[in-house]
């Protein structure tokens, strides 16, 4: 059988520690370019998986017909660009998280995806993840009764990333902690509960603790150092409230807190049962029979998510079918975190 021909736009963090390496493993695909505006990192990691072409510019694969997918892997702002135009070109799009940095482009994204009759997937990979989907299972079974409520936390003690640079400068990231880390959060409860319809949506957000930049104080700081000369104009801080036809949802998320501990999670609350999922981690199950309380922690075989992730796209470009992935399912998650920003903007409750 032929391998499936892609190509990876992009050669950063997520790209060369997720991306390639899950592609190389893949018995369905073989990596014919690898792009990225810095030649260098291109052709070093070509040369380290015998990929055959390097360029600095990705609209070079886009008359290879040999390519049939590709996978984005570039900053945020250029998301939704890149995406259109390679579905323009007849090819499945694997796109990073967030798909766009506005709503309007992940609803061009879609058309462009449906006009062309290509898969779009978005790189949500906690819906590949072993942990959340046995949650999903025993929701979707009724383990935990009637789901009313669910709450997650995704904060740490001073962990803005890359101070001043892209992750900081909302033209190019979109925003900050909602935008980077609650995208995952969300989009994680939503795939669990089935993806109900929003009703309401109401958040605030907070950039307090990096605004004076030369005196931020930290220990280790992720996405590079910082530049005292460079933007911050994001949140390190956010918290909404969202009413669904089913259970409501509450946030709290800081890329940095004056708390000197990090509290990564989501709880499950039902009228049978709850359940505790430590981001990345196990989970617990609360529960009562006979009159006596139960807590379980769960033991089972886990998988890459990422491989998984890479596996399912490969399998849906090659039967053009949608996956659990797709942006038909991922545009409530990008539409609820555009509503968080909108009423954070405007101080109001904002309904969907």
């Amino acid at each position: 059988m032929a391998k499936m021909k892609v190509a990876v736009i992009g050669c950063g963090m997520i790209s060369s520690s997720q991306h390639i390496p899950s592609y190389d493993k893949n018995p369905l695909a073989e990596i014919k370019y690898l792009v990225d505006i810095r030649q260098d990192r291109a052709m070093e990691l070509a040369k380290q998986y015998q990929v055959p072409y390097t360029t600095t510019d990705f609209r070079d694969i886009l008359a290879d017909e040999e390519v049939e997918a590709v996978s984005i892997c570039t900053a945020n702002h250029t998301h939704a660009s890149i995406a259109i135009e390679c579905l323009n070109a007849g090819k499945h799009v694997l796109c990073e998280k967030p798909a766009a940095i506005d709503f309007e482009r992940v609803l061009e994204m879609k058309a462009a995806a449906d006009r062309n009759g290509k898969i779009l997937s978005i790189g949500v990979v906690n819906r590949f993840n072993t942990a959340v989907n046995k949650i999903k299972q025993l929701i979707d079974e009724g383990e935990l009764g009637t789901l009313y409520h669910i709450y997650c936390s995704f904060r740490a003690h001073r962990s803005i990333p890359g101070l001043g640079g892209p992750f900081t400068t909302k033209a190019i990231s979109g925003g900050g902690v909602l935008i980077d880390w609650g995208i995952h959060f969300l989009d994680l409860i939503f795939y669990s509960i089935g993806e109900p319809a929003v009703k309401t949506v109401s958040g605030a957000v907070h950039g307090e603790l990096g605004k004076n930049m030369e005196q931020y104080a930290y220990i280790d700081m992720w996405a590079g150092p910082p530049d005292y000369n460079g933007t911050y104009d994001v949140e390190d801080f956010v918290t909404g409230l969202i009413r669904t036809e089913g259970p409501t949802i509450s946030l709290n998320g800081a890329w940095a807190q004056n708390i000197g501990e990090s509290a990564m999670f989501v709880e499950f609350l039902g009228d049978k049962g709850g359940i505790k999922l430590q981001y990345g981690g196990d989970f617990k199950i609360y529960s009562t029979k006979n009159g006596v309380l139960h807590e379980i922690l769960p033991t089972f075989s886990k998988t890459d998510p990422f491989y998984d992730e890479i596996d399912s796209f490969l399998n849906a470009a090659k039967e053009n079918k949608k996956n659990r992935a797709s942006i038909d399912h991922v545009i409530l998650t990008s539409a609820v975190i555009d509503a968080l920003y909108k009423s954070a903007e405007l101080g109001g409750e904002i309904s969907l």
